[in-house]
């Protein structure tokens, strides 16, 4: 059964969070008291690992409410499952009227008893008893005439019985109450038939033994319906709910574990439990590792503690993508030290378990106690109800558990979160926004909905998401500024739809907001394993920034390329801009018409002793009151290529921007020609 609708009503702080669609996995997502672990904990209520419990009116119905609007009956939890192929089967053995029925509906109320199962589509029971007296009405003149023949004595019993058939067949249009007269009447209308000797003609017969058999099924639908929600109730997945995650010890007493195990199942702590998850992941024996400690046997023990760290190794490096570490299970008398050490590192230092970071001690325990409970374990079918999972984790690391839910597990998955790094961008379908209102209460929408706080989350992770995939990829060429993107990337599709040289169309154009600023974002993308190029306006903090990158060694000295490689030799301006690659009488006229209504009735006074053209403007405002900004010529510009970019690229032009992309171009093929990593 699969879980693909619930709605919470009447608990805590929901009054009704609406129907709510999941799938595989589904994020709520919500700010801090919203309700989102109230609509985890009910969902968990419907079948919680052991038996239902009833629910506390006191506690649990919304305390804006009076006390005596809280009813056994009053529903909390309504949930629709489907059915695959052989679930539908089995149903329709059980109860043949379900044949075709796919999909289920399993609620309960306040009172544990209250469950309740409904099956969605199920087709009503067929009948008429206006069809059946329409129907039965011939057999009756059939039956009178060979009544008349008998004598008296039999003549009355069965003149009897079919006035009771009469009566019985047409006295309810409710199924079931009808079947419970009918059949005994029927029954009773044969054993007259037989007392006198009476015998129907095939149609009359087989008449009547259609009406015994419908009788008999509707009388048997009540049974099945029974067994089939007995089974259906039987079948719905274990709720396991989690908000504090179980962690392990690093140091475990092996001797003690295997006596308390031994005594008694019940005296065996948190830890003895978790101790035990790990040694199933990492198919390790406690039992036998005590015996083999006893026969001296330490060559073995520690065999088989190297292969259980081989084990958990590789799967804790395929899991935690932060750094690649190593496990290893080191037996020392009655104990079992968990040692994890960083083999890149370059002191390859052992540190037990307990001392690691808080995020990996989680991520590990996580693992662990996951791995053993879903596989084969008590939650292996279960629904699992995450609450905030992965809070200690970096946020790298936090995508890395979104890809752990989809990859390793089979259970369906609803969890909470209030981290933009848990938000599934490339599944925004699987996200529901949880909300508060004083008078509303909590409620969920398939849609992301509410106020700023409640979609800040959601607003995140789309920015960070379309930041990287807008202007970042595998090959990227760094400018300081988004004019500079934006003249770049215009400038370089109309040099390529004219045949002439543009940007190698693999390269991403990545604005990183000014120079200083692109240290930090080569440094991010170098991290990441890119391939980056920078170019840099002609000018000293430039420079600046250049040396910074290569000092640190962050790229190669041939990948920072300038704005004035676009200038012949002969002509190379100490200082310029991406502005300056385009004829200053094109900049004038787009700075005139983007600012025609602040410049009416002012002259600009340029400074030509001032290098960069953008700098000249600034000052030339300055001057007048003014305030330029660069963006506005630059969206012109953009307008202009798309109607008329003749007007804007001019020859000198196109031939600075040509021998700037060359440049560019050389680097670019150099870089990809070394076919190592990217500035090793």
């Amino acid at each position: 059964m699969n879980l693909t609708t619930f709605q919470i009503t009447d608990y805590r702080s929901i009054n009704d969070s609406g129907p709510v669609t999941v799938g595989k996995i589904t994020s709520l997502v919500g700010r801090n008291e919203s309700g989102k672990s109230n609509v985890l904990l009910a969902l968990q209520s419907l079948n919680p690992p052991g038996d239902p419990k009833d629910l506390s009116p006191i506690k649990d119905f919304p305390r804006h409410r009076r006390l005596s609007e809280c009813r056994d009956d009053t529903r909390v939890v309504r949930t629709i499952w489907e059915l695959d192929a052989d679930e539908q089967a089995q149903l329709a053995l059980l109860f043949p009227r379900a044949e075709g029925v796919k999909r289920v509906e399993v609620g309960r109320c306040y009172k544990a008893a209250n469950r309740w199962v409904d099956l969605v589509d199920l087709k009503p029971i067929q009948f008429s008893k206006d069809e059946v007296a329409r129907r039965i009405q011939p057999v009756y003149p059939i039956v009178q005439a060979a009544v008349e023949g008998l004598e008296e004595a039999l003549r009355e019993p069965m003149a009897a019985a079919v006035k009771k058939l009469k009566s019985d067949l047409s006295a309810s249009d409710e199924p079931s109450a009808w079947a419970s007269r009918a059949a005994p009447s029927l029954a009773n209308f044969r054993g007259a038939l037989a007392a006198a000797g009476i015998n129907l003609m095939d149609r009359e017969e087989g008449l009547i033994g259609e009406f015994e058999r419908q009788a008999a099924s509707i009388a048997e639908d009540e049974p099945a319906w029974a067994r089939a929600r007995s089974w259906i109730l039987g079948r719905v997945p274990v709720f396991v709910y989690f908000d504090e995650y179980p962690q392990l010890t690093g140091h475990q007493n092996i001797a003690e574990y295997v006596a308390r195990k031994s005594a008694s199942p019940s005296q065996m702590t948190k830890a003895d439990e978790n101790f035990e998850k790990m040694c199933k992941v990492a198919g390790l024996d406690p039992q036998q590792l005590e015996t083999l400690h006893a026969a001296n046997d330490h060559e073995t023990r520690n065999q088989l503690a190297n292969r259980a760290g081989a084990v958990v190794t590789g799967e804790l490096r395929r899991l935690w993508k932060d750094r690649p570490l190593k496990v290893r299970f080191s037996p020392d008398a009655h104990h079992l030290d968990t040692l994890i050490s960083d083999p890149n590192s370059t002191y390859d230092v052992e540190v037990n378990l307990d001392e690691r970071s808080r995020g990996l001690k989680w991520f590990f325990s996580f693992y662990i106690t996951f791995s053993a409970d879903t596989r084969e374990g008590a939650a292996e079918k279960a629904i699992l109800l995450l609450d905030e999972p992965g809070l200690h984790l970096h946020a790298l690391s936090q995508g890395d558990l979104l890809r752990h839910f989809g990859a390793d597990f089979k259970n369906q998955i609803i969890y909470t979160t209030h981290s933009p790094f848990m938000v599934p961008t490339e599944n925004l379908d699987s996200v529901r926004t949880v909300s508060i209102e004083q008078d509303a209460g909590t409620t969920i929408s398939d849609n992301p909905t509410g106020d700023p706080r409640t979609l800040f989350p959601i607003q995140s992770a789309l920015g960070y998401s379309l930041s990287q995939s807008l202007f970042v990829g595998p090959e990227n060429l760094i400018v300081e500024g988004v004019t500079d993107y934006w003249i770049l990337s215009t400038v370089s599709e109309y040099l390529h739809s004219i045949g002439k040289r543009g940007l190698p169309k693999t390269l991403t154009i990545t604005p990183a907001g000014g120079a200083q600023k692109i240290v930090y974002m080569v440094a991010l993308l170098t991290s990441q394993g890119l391939r980056v190029i920078v170019l840099f306006d002609s000018e000293k903090q430039a420079r600046t920034a250049r040396d910074e990158l290569v000092k640190a060694k962050l790229i190669r000295d041939e990948n920072v390329v300038f704005v004035s490689d676009g200038f012949a030799n002969s002509s190379k301006p100490a200082e310029a801009d991406v502005e300056d690659l385009l004829d200053p009488n094109v900049f004038d006229t787009l700075v005139s018409e983007s600012y025609s209504a602040e410049l009416r009735r002012k002259k600009l006074g340029l400074n030509s002793k001032i290098p960069r053209i953008v700098k000249r403007y600034e000052s030339a405002f300055t001057d007048i009151g003014l305030e330029f900004r660069k963006t506005r010529p630059a969206r012109l510009l953009l307008n202009k290529m798309g109607i008329e970019p003749e007007k804007i690229m001019t020859g000198a032009a196109i031939q600075r921007f040509e021998r700037l992309f060359e440049g560019i171009a050389r680097t670019h093929a150099r870089d990809l020609a070394r076919n190592t990593e990217p500035f090793r």
